[in-house]
């Protein structure tokens, strides 16, 4: 999946939960967030959605995780460091709340991250702060 000029990205976006995924064509330097939102596909839960911060980096409600996907300065990182995790793929944080989310396995704030090539992400299943999950039976 290579994008076939340099001016677009190929963004495969799956849905945690569900079985739909999307394909978008998004321009470089484009804000992951932003290229979601403008295809309708929103990183957000239903109350989120209407209050977040805008693409600021301050509120952390936009996450996703990344399946592959590769910037010029990770590639060279994972050279160097030969990281095989999940989350070696995905582009270099340059900010300080998405350096933490990608240190301690959380995910990854869209708005801070800059489409630079062709990606695949996952975005999480999001629960709203205060609500409970359905207890599992122990049958």
């Amino acid at each position: 999946m290579s994008g076939a000029s340099q001016d677009i990205a190929y963004l495969r976006v799956e849905h945690e939960g569900h079985e739909d995924e999307s394909l978008l064509v998004a321009p470089i330097g484009a804000p992951l967030r932003d290229v979601l939102l403008a295809n309708g596909v929103s990183p957000y839960t239903a109350i989120t959605e209407r209050f977040n911060c805008g693409g600021r980096g301050l509120c952390a409600t936009c996450g996703v995780r990344f399946v592959s996907g590769r910037s010029t300065e990770s590639a060279a990182a994972e050279a160097d460091e030969g990281d095989g995790d999940e989350n070696s793929h995905a582009p270099r944080p340059d900010h300080w709340h998405d350096e933490l989310a990608a240190r301690f396995g959380f995910p990854r704030l869209s708005c801070r991250i800059t489409v630079e090539e062709d990606m695949h992400v996952r975005i999480p299943e999001k629960v709203v702060w205060g609500s409970r999950r359905p207890e599992e039976s122990s049958d």
